[in-house]
């Protein structure tokens, strides 16, 4: 958990200095422009957009000294669709985030080794001048769509399905959002519901859950920190950091998700891709000996393949 934490904190350290550097020049723009009254009528104004990609890496050996894998195939996609409203005051958010990956080797056989599902909705409401601080409420649902194994010495356990595990998070917080770029949200009255759907998990007191209940609820305080840029020539950065505390129990070990993705665009259609998530949930506890610690998960991928923006739309007065 300290690798998390250092994580964390070199993380927030740059997202608020951008921060700080944004809220300077609002300050500046706001001293030397005219107040001017909002229109009366009522004005929808919508944003919708997204992105497609596909990843792929193989490999083969043939009478290889070394040693490896005689062939080995890697295929990964990512799609996200973002629809945004905003009329005077009132903002909506809404992304959807899906990961799907797939491998196969002749000495393990074939896997997924990616799948996530992650809606995220959240409604604010304008309390300054400057437009940057909301109060805000936000839905979030998280799962994954194919039954999961790890393999520890080896041998295939079954750890995770459809809706086992699936988080929901519901929030009422301060949202500040200084620009297009970031938001952080922060909320001292959060409810998170653990979910597990699946009966033979749920037996086992998977992922917290008492024997034989396949919910379970939490309360506590909650943050959340987005970030997306073109962090230099041809290269974007999409980032998310998750920080959980749960009131109930142990609010000491805080519970963290964070996603990063990296684009390296090479031309119109084909680029590179790095991700690297995190995880750490003091209710997860099959990694230690007899499966009774809780331990920093991370999935590092990388591949190149074709990558297709969605047309960004802006549709105004519906």
């Amino acid at each position: 958990m300290k690798a998390a934490l250092y994580v964390v904190l070199m993380v927030l350290c740059v997202i608020t200095t951008s921060a700080q550097e944004i809220v300077l020049n609002n300050l500046r723009k706001e001293t030397s422009r005219s107040i001017k009254k909002d229109a009366d009528t009522a004005v929808w104004k919508m944003k919708k957009g997204g992105l497609v990609s596909f990843n792929m890496s193989q490999g083969s050996l043939s009478n290889w000294a070394a040693g490896g894998d005689n062939f080995s195939l890697a295929i990964g996609s990512y799609f996200n669709y973002f629809v945004y409203f905003k009329e005077k005051r009132h903002v909506w958010d809404n992304n959807l985030d899906v990961n799907l990956g797939y491998v196969q080797t002749t000495s393990l056989g074939s896997r997924k080794n990616d799948d996530r599902f992650d809606f995220l909705s959240k409604y604010g409401y304008i309390v300054d001048t400057l437009g940057t601080w909301y109060v805000s409420g936000l839905f979030n649902f998280r799962s994954q769509f194919f039954d999961g194994y790890t393999f520890p010495g080896g041998v295939s356990t079954f750890s995770s399905s459809f809706l086992a595990p699936a988080y929901v998070i519901m929030s009422v917080g301060t949202d500040f959002k200084p620009s297009y770029k970031f938001s952080m949200f922060l909320s001292p009255i959060t409810s998170r519901w653990v979910i597990v759907a699946n009966n033979i998990l749920a037996r086992q007191k998977a992922y917290g859950v008492d024997s034989g209940k396949n919910s379970i609820n939490q309360m506590g305080a909650f943050a959340t920190f987005n970030y997306n840029n073109v962090i230099a020539k041809n290269v974007n950065y999409k980032g998310r950091l998750d920080l959980f505390s749960n009131y109930k129990n142990n609010p000491q070990n805080i519970n963290l998700f964070m996603t990063n993705q990296f684009s390296f665009k090479i031309n119109k259609l084909f680029s590179a891709t790095y991700s690297l998530d995190l995880i750490y949930d003091d209710n997860v506890r099959i990694f230690g000996k007899n499966g009774k610690s809780a331990a920093l998960q991370t999935k590092s991928l990388i591949g190149i393949g074709f990558m297709m923006p969605l047309a960004v739309k802006r549709i105004k007065d519906l």
